[in-house]
């Protein structure tokens, strides 16, 4: 699995959105049973602590020892650094994969054989992510667009494409279901939609090209001021969902 989030941990687990508690329900739904979950690459356990709503036991793995250092404790989530292709779980031993925001850094067909050892009959795997924000109005969403798919264009990983195009090149040779539809939505301040910014692949590979201490985010940050009007005026930001499950 390629990293790009180990020198961001503190600010991926402190700005990234939340997933709808609905999603939970439904993986924990198709499942066999509701006893034992791999989140895989939780990074800062985003889902891993959602998982743990609807399943008796998370096992939270990541490759970067720093995301799992910031990871947000649970009792019933044991975190362990461990790659996407060797979890170090007993085969057929979970009743659910996940994978949340993260597929499209992997070596898939190494992950894909990871999975179907640790599975039960009948186990599945669910992955998910989002891409681009849906901005409350069209002035933000110009700004923000602007940052994203011209300032940022050169420094984005290639692998990011996979989730722009919500998984429809991505090859997954599972008996598929049809998910209902979900999106992820957030009521936030103009610093928390900056931290956000920051915490993107795109932006530390760039803020890394300028030097230390650079922050490209501060320009854009104050042009979203101007429009934005009071930093602190809660506004409504939105990302549609892209899920793959199967059996």
């Amino acid at each position: 699995m390629t990293n790009h989030f180990t020198t961001q941990s503190a600010t991926y687990a402190a700005f990234r959105p939340t997933y709808p508690a609905g999603l939970f329900d439904w993986i924990a739904g198709i499942a066999p049973a509701r006893e034992t979950v791999w989140d895989c690459a939780t990074g800062t356990g985003q889902a891993a602590v959602d998982l743990a709503t609807v399943f008796t036991r998370v096992i939270a793995t990541d490759g970067a020892e720093n995301q799992i250092a910031h990871a947000t404790p649970h009792e019933r989530v044991t975190y362990r650094v461990a790659p996407a292709d060797a979890s170090g779980l007993a085969a057929g031993s979970v009743d659910a994969v996940t994978v949340a925001q993260a597929i499209h850094w992997f070596d898939l067909d190494a992950f894909y054989a990871e999975a179907r050892r640790v599975l039960v009959p009948d186990g599945v795997l669910v992955v998910w992510g989002y891409g681009n924000p849906v901005m409350p109005t069209d002035a933000l969403e110009a700004i923000v667009s602007r940052y994203n798919n011209e300032t940022l264009a050169p420094w984005w990983p290639a692998e990011r494409q996979i989730i722009v195009d919500e998984y429809r090149s991505m090859p997954f040779p599972f008996e598929r279901f049809t998910p209902p539809p979900f999106a992820l939505t957030a009521m936030w301040t103009l610093p928390h939609l900056a931290g956000y910014l920051r915490s993107w692949s795109g932006t530390v590979r760039y803020a890394a090209s300028l030097g230390a201490g650079a922050d490209p985010v501060a320009p854009v940050e104050a042009a979203l001021r101007e429009v934005w009007g009071d930093p602190e005026t809660v506004r409504e930001i939105r990302w549609p969902i892209a899920i793959r499950a199967g059996r």
